[in-house]
């Protein structure tokens, strides 16, 4: 796909795909359609390449997916680790860590990536998408869901993004007002948080996750693994 094509904006697209997730919020599909109508992942990137563990990150190209995907040795972790939690996460929503692989290529062109570390920091922003809930406490219901895609809009400024969010507190409205301030709440968490999409997360996994299963914990403190809970702010 020329350069060109891959950054044009298509406002129509996105909208029809939003149109389809409001009324299936589990084809997850559309989400990935929103990303690609309305590219903006550049600016991540580059930020991305500037860190000291982004540059390492991309130079090593560890498979996180590989590394969340072997169930066997996130469970042989220590009890409360913040692999262990993951694990125990996936088992209990009957999810894989590939479940977003399939999504993500629905319709999508092969060569949609600008070069290989573009595709490599894409594809571990996906990846990683599940762990941050267990890091966060935010659930996979809808609103779980809105509030973690709020704090990964504030982490990352992604349009896509920041539309479906944009959604989210428009529909939230009369008896789904309260959802409101969850939603603000991961943002505004998002906003406080230091940078998390160059953490080494393989590193990480066998530390300790405080609170063991955070995403049962309604609008969760939980901060999982030292270097995330130095830099993770107490929810307003």
């Amino acid at each position: 796909m020329a350069k060109r094509e891959r950054d044009r904006i298509r406002p129509l697209e996105a909208l029809r795909a939003l149109r389809t997730l409001s009324n299936d919020p589990d084809d997850t599909a559309q989400v990935f359609r929103i990303l690609r109508a309305l590219p903006g992942g550049d600016r991540v990137f580059r930020r991305f390449e500037k860190t000291e563990g982004g540059r390492r990150l991309l130079a090593e190209r560890p498979d996180l997916l590989a590394t969340l995907s072997d169930r066997d040795a996130l469970l042989a972790m220590p009890p409360g680790s913040l692999g262990r939690s993951y694990a125990e996460f996936v088992a209990s929503e009957a999810i894989s860590a590939d479940g977003l692989v399939d999504a993500s290529s629905a319709g999508a062109d092969e060569d949609r990536w600008q070069d290989a570390d573009h595709r490599f920091v894409g594809e571990r922003l996906r990846d990683m998408h599940d762990l941050w809930h267990v890091v966060t406490g935010y659930g996979r219901d809808l609103l779980g869901e809105a509030a973690l895609l709020a704090f990964t809009f504030a982490q990352t400024r992604t349009p896509g993004i920041g539309v479906i969010v944009g959604h989210a507190l428009w529909v939230a409205r009369g008896d789904f007002a309260p959802a409101r301030p969850i939603i603000w709440q991961g943002f505004r968490r998002g906003l406080r948080a230091e940078w998390l999409p160059a953490e080494e997360w393989e590193k990480l996994l066998p530390e300790p996750c405080p609170h063991g299963s955070a995403w049962a914990i309604p609008r969760s403190t939980a901060r999982c693994a030292p270097r995330v809970r130095r830099r993770w702010p107490e929810p307003q």
